[in-house]
């Protein structure tokens, strides 16, 4: 009856420490998961500030170059004016 007390006792010891390795090795992966998803999300949230960006700023010119156009035409509307 001893021996199979010490197999028993070495088989759950063995079956504790598998156990454990493999919920290390899951909480590991889970770990570089998230990380790896947080990282994407970063990315993603840079490309989109970028894209949001690059379109303010053709708004912008886009505005300027017409606020320009118009100045230029009161300019001459109004030259037009002054020589009849």
């Amino acid at each position: 009856m001893a021996f199979f007390n010490q197999k028993f006792y070495t088989m759950k010891k063995f079956f504790l420490s598998l156990m454990l390795s493999l919920f290390a090795l899951s909480i590991y992966s889970c770990r570089e998961t998230t990380q790896e998803k947080t990282e994407d999300a970063l990315e993603a949230i840079g490309e989109d500030v970028e894209d949001g960006t690059r379109r303010a700023a053709d708004k912008l010119e886009e505005g300027a170059e017409n606020i320009e156009k118009e100045v230029h035409e009161e300019m001459h509307e109004t030259d037009d004016h002054m020589e009849h």
